[in-house]
């Protein structure tokens, strides 16, 4: 049995679907229920409560974890003694450029290895469907507002990711491995809008945020520190910030999907 945290989540949901249509019995933990697919057990838990976790852990073998609470060690030693052997790490690309601002993401990171388990931990880039955020305005009024609009980064769907997480639960071969998710090309946020407006069939204006703005709307769901970094990475990106990496394209078999790919998906949140 799988036990995936996260479970209602963009990658989570999927994750699910995928491991249920391999075959595989799931536990899937959440804070609130969601019409999940036949056979999968749910139980309501909370990472940042680790005894809410045990009961989701007996009868089974490997975990997908989601960075979330800030007792990864109580959550760990909950699943080993219910039986986990294994457990993949949903960590961040910025726990590898820039440590010293993804603290959060690090300190699991350190957990996971220190713990005995099998461990895999992948660490994706941005995820296309942050482009969710535009959801209303383009609704609304056909506009879509981000700083650095000519800034490519190369943000991977987040179908990808819970795809090469089943593969990396369900499959041997992958212990002590990390892995950087991305997708097949660096793509702009201008970009993006128009990828958007191809899907609709509608021209979707791209309005160019300046730093003091985007900072001001970040600081309404995030921490400092972490907008300060997002900033960073988003205008001035590394050299790894700006790769692609050949991971997702390893693990199964085909490039990554493209986000014109995942804006055609998920054009229903746009109209």
């Amino acid at each position: 049995m799988i036990v995936v945290t996260g479970a209602t989540g963009n990658v989570g949901g999927e994750l699910v679907r995928l491991l249920v249509a391999a075959g595989e019995q799931v536990t899937a933990v959440s804070r609130r229920t969601a019409p999940f697919p036949e056979g999968v057990r749910h139980v309501t838990g909370d990472l940042a409560e680790p005894a809410s976790l045990k009961a989701s852990f007996d009868g089974a073998d490997a975990l997908f974890l989601l960075v979330a609470g800030e007792d990864p060690q109580a959550v760990l030693e909950a699943a080993k003694a219910g039986g986990i052997r294994r457990v993949v790490l949903l960590s961040s690309q910025g726990a590898g450029t820039r440590p010293e601002v993804y603290a959060h993401p690090v300190a699991f990171e350190e957990t996971v290895r220190g713990s005995g388990l099998e461990w895999t931990i992948l660490r994706p880039g941005g995820f296309d469907s942050n482009a969710l955020a535009w959801a209303e305005p383009i609704r609304a009024h056909r506009t879509a507002a981000a700083p650095f609009g000519d800034v490519g980064l190369p943000a991977v769907d987040p179908a990808d990711i819970a795809e090469v997480a089943a593969a990396v639960l369900r499959e041997d071969g992958h212990a002590g491995r990390t892995y950087v998710l991305t997708g097949p090309r660096p793509v702009t946020p201008r970009e993006r809008a128009a990828a958007i407006g191809a899907a609709l069939g509608a021209q979707v204006r791209f309005a160019e945020q300046t730093r003091e703005e985007a900072r001001a709307q970040m600081r309404r769901f995030m921490p400092e520190p972490v907008v300060e970094g997002t900033l960073a990475i988003l205008g001035t990106p590394t050299a790894a910030e700006r790769q692609v990496s050949p991971d997702v394209e390893h693990i199964l078999g085909r490039a990554p999907r493209t986000f014109a790919d995942w804006a055609a998906r998920n054009v229903a949140a746009f109209r």
